[in-house]
């Protein structure tokens, strides 16, 4: 019997009370989601659990609440509505833990989707542009269906599943959700300016998506010998590898090869990692793993913020209680580059919202969580240049910090933290 089927087929063997899983990221298997979400009526308690997806989500729309409830390892834009509307939540875990929590037991899983490349003359399917986690969900999953698509590049590393793996095949033709690289602002370019300084040749680098990665990797055009291990990469790095500045041929973890857990980028990228040996896409419990980051000499983790306070404080998941993104992958980073030889952990972040407000702050707001500690927490970069908080005391902490923020908020910020202090 073939296991090909349509997408409304694959999905009748979700009963109610099932978790599943779904891919992430760019690889989101939205066709089986939304062939899910249309059986609605018949369902009753169904948990989808995923890191941050890519594109629609429609389970998550909280006329649905009796049907389906989100449970987000990682927190989208697209399901974020979902944990004030009372149909979702979310699971604080370090990415390096979460294929643990499947393997564990803790998060029986009842059902996986996936998004694969079409298998080979071997029968064998790439998980493509996202790893993370997913090889632990179909491992442990009771069924996996996947989607099957001309359009997932095949990649390298722990994502290559047999076809005997997955019980439904369901045949796509469509895009990789993705993200043409934006022009960055001054500001970025500063930022970018400030981080590639700190860069040594033969350094190996971690960074995420988005203007301010990519304003510092265009500035490292003339550094040698660098290496990539990194949660997720995206277009930033394709000149940089064409033109042999990273080569990885000083890394301490998977010499002469990039690594990464899940990648979102533009055609270019996808094209570019497509069927390259060059890129390995290994789960997120290897490649966030501490012990292995810090096996890189030079290692440099770059990580954003959505507020630090003046004692070192980072929060980069909720903008005071209200929960914006997640844990992540930071403090796997942080931690791995400061325990590095000659490796360096920064956290980078305009000093200013868009808005105005000040992201360098006396205090975090109430409700606010920690994701990188004081005691963590090496550098901090705005647009006004480079704070050094290692080995420094709370004071000091404070000027440095007061010194990098927006001048319009210095005295201010300085002012709010030492009358606290006074009136103790």
């Amino acid at each position: 019997m073939s296991k090909y089927v349509t997408a409304h087929e694959a999905v009748k063997v979700v009963k109610s009370g099932d978790r599943v899983y779904l891919q992430a990221a760019a690889a989101a298997p939205t066709i089986l989601a939304n062939a899910l979400t249309e059986r609605a009526s018949e369902l009753r308690n169904v948990e989808i659990c995923h890191l941050h997806t890519e594109g629609e989500a429609r389970y998550a729309n909280p006329e649905l609440r009796e049907s389906f409830h989100v449970n987000s390892f990682f927190i989208g834009a697209n399901v974020r509505h979902t944990l004030r509307a009372g149909n979702g939540s979310y699971t604080p875990v370090f990415l390096s833990e979460l294929p643990h929590l499947f393997r564990k037991n803790v998060l029986p899983l009842d059902v996986a989707f996936i998004h694969v490349s079409p298998p080979d003359r071997h029968g064998y399917c790439s998980l493509g542009v996202s790893v993370e986690a997913s090889v632990a969900a179909v491992e442990n999953a009771k069924i996996v269906i996947a989607q099957v698509n001309p359009q997932m590049p095949r990649t390298f590393g722990d994502g290559i599943l047999h076809v005997s793996e997955i019980d439904y095949l369901v045949e796509v033709d469509v895009p990789i959700y993705g993200h043409a690289p934006v022009p960055f602002t001054d500001d970025e370019e500063k930022i970018g300016m400030h981080i590639a300084s700190l860069i040594d040749n033969k350094s190996t680098l971690q960074m995420g998506i988005g203007s301010i990665p990519n304003a510092a990797l265009s500035k490292l055009k003339n550094h040698k010998d660098l290496g990539l291990h990194t949660e997720m990469f995206s277009d930033g790095v394709i000149d940089l590898i064409e033109n042999d500045v990273i080569n990885c041929n000083y890394k301490g973890t998977l010499r002469g090869r990039a690594l990464a857990t899940f990648l979102i980028g533009s055609k270019r990228l996808y094209d570019f990692v497509n069927d390259n040996p060059f890129i390995e896409m290994k789960e997120s419990s290897m490649v966030n793993d501490t012990a292995r980051i810090r096996k890189n000499p030079n290692m440099i983790a770059i990580n954003s913020a959505i507020e630090v306070d003046l004692t070192g404080q980072v929060c980069a998941d909720s903008i005071g209680p209200q929960m914006y993104s997640g844990v992540g992958g930071q403090m796997d980073f942080i931690r791995g580059a400061s325990l590095s030889p000659g490796g360096k952990a920064i956290i980078a972040l305009p000093s200013t919202t868009k808005n105005g407000v000040s992201r360098i702050v006396p205090f975090l707001k109430q409700g606010a969580g920690v994701v990188t500690t004081r005691a963590h927490i090496h550098y901090v970069i705005t647009e006004n240049g480079i704070a050094d908080l290692y080995g420094k005391t709370l004071k000091q902490r404070a000027a440095e910090l007061i010194r990098i923020a927006h001048p319009n908020h210095q005295e201010s910020i300085e002012r709010e933290y030492y009358e606290l202090f006074n009136k103790m």
